[in-house]
């Protein structure tokens, strides 16, 4: 039986992607071209580390937390499960309760939130923080969101960063998941190296184990 394929489900980095209110919008651009060097094209970014699908390190919301060079790449690499909580506007323990999270550490959320890299929502869907007791008690320590935060945008007491993070559980956010079913997959969604940062793009992908 041939094995399944990979599933991207990574916000593609473009010139007119969303951006989060306030922080450094994403451009990519040639610094040199093959014509002016005579060999190759050169290319640039620039960009907050919380463009498109990323991870949050702890030192995003705790100045002594770890950074993204000091994260446990096992966090981003291995069995997930994909829930559909579309149903609702307020994402609480009750909510998730129904479902099957026995055997993955790592939970992602496909809200009613519609895919639209090139849009930041006036409105998101809410993660209400008795989440995090309900999912660091069923032994998960990632959570993923097809939202651009756990919080709001005008939060500052960032309440479910900080529920998630006193019970161990690392944030992956602005995932793509319109397009993929519930069900039970692996997941590799790895930072880059960056040394000293508080975030990190990612390059995220789902390959089924449920076929």
């Amino acid at each position: 039986m041939p094995q399944a394929k990979w599933i991207d489900i990574t916000q593609p980095l473009t010139q007119d992607m969303a951006h989060f209110p306030g922080d450094t919008p994403f451009d990519y651009a040639l610094t040199y071209t093959k014509a002016q060097t005579g060999s190759v094209n050169v290319g640039q970014i620039t960009g907050s580390v919380h463009t498109g699908t990323h991870i949050d390190a702890p030192f995003h919301y705790d100045s002594s937390g770890k950074t993204v060079d000091q994260l446990d790449l096992d966090l981003y690499i291995g069995r997930a499960v994909v829930i559909d909580v579309s149903h609702t506007e307020k994402i609480t323990a009750e909510t998730l309760k129904p479902f099957d999270l026995q055997g993955a550490s790592r939970v992602l959320l496909r809200t009613s939130l519609p895919n639209n890299p090139k849009r930041f929502p006036n409105h998101m869907p809410e993660l209400d923080p008795s989440a995090a007791e309900f999912l660091s008690g069923h032994g998960v320590t990632l959570l993923g969101v097809d939202l651009p935060s756990v919080d709001p945008p005008e939060s500052k007491d960032l309440p479910a960063h900080h529920a998630l993070y006193r019970h161990d559980i690392f944030i992956l956010e602005n995932l793509m998941l319109d397009h993929v079913q519930s069900g039970h997959y692996e997941l590799v969604a790895l930072p880059l190296a960056i040394a000293g940062a508080d975030g990190s793009p990612v390059r995220a992908v789902l390959r089924s184990i449920d076929e």
